[in-house]
């Protein structure tokens, strides 16, 4: 099934990442993308709860959903890091982990034909980042503390359990690794 609502949710996510992109670097409007990053991350969780509820988990929404989450971080961490948004270190600690992330999937995939399950914990952790990195935009666009307090009061734990998961994910990987048979290249 291709056209579902929950699809058109996540295909609206990925059209907006460029919206982000030019409100960042083509308008300089750091408050108003941060709003949108904010309204990304939230897209993230209704496109899914859609999926389960409305029974429209398709093979489409599997691809386009982690397309659409790859992109809209990818895109918030660049820009974060370049605007001076976000703190170097934390753009440079989540960009290490999401290519360690991309690698182990990519491994997976060729070597075992798998991926690794997600996490509740690592959905905990990437709704706490998706609610900071927003909030460090909002504030670097209106110099408003209280955007500032709310960043750095979410940030702080979702690194420590992103970082957390990841371990977990890496063991998961080995496991999977170690019990698949290989996948021929022939």
């Amino acid at each position: 099934m291709i056209f579902t609502i929950p699809n058109f949710v996540s295909a609206l996510r990925i059209a907006a990442v460029p919206v982000f992109l030019w409100l960042v670097f083509g308008k300089d409007d750091l408050t108003a993308a941060g709003w949108l990053l904010g309204g990304l991350g939230a897209n993230d969780w209704v496109d899914g709860y859609l999926a389960r509820r409305l029974n429209q988990v398709s093979e489409l929404g599997k691809v386009l959903d982690p397309i659409g989450d790859r992109l809209a971080i990818a895109a918030a961490l660049v820009a974060g890091w370049v605007t001076g948004a976000l703190p170097w270190w934390i753009a440079l600690l989540l960009i290490i982990r999401e290519s360690l992330i991309a690698l182990a999937a990519l491994v997976l995939a060729s070597r075992a034909g798998a991926a690794i399950e997600v996490r509740i914990m690592g959905k905990g952790a990437t709704m706490s980042l998706y609610f900071a990195i927003p909030n460090f935009f909002i504030y670097a666009g209106t110099g408003w503390l209280f955007f500032g307090i709310v960043a750095w009061t979410f940030v702080i734990p979702g690194l420590f359990f992103y970082y957390l998961v990841l371990f977990q994910y890496f063991g998961d990987a080995m496991r999977i690794l170690r019990n698949a048979p290989s996948v021929s290249s022939d």
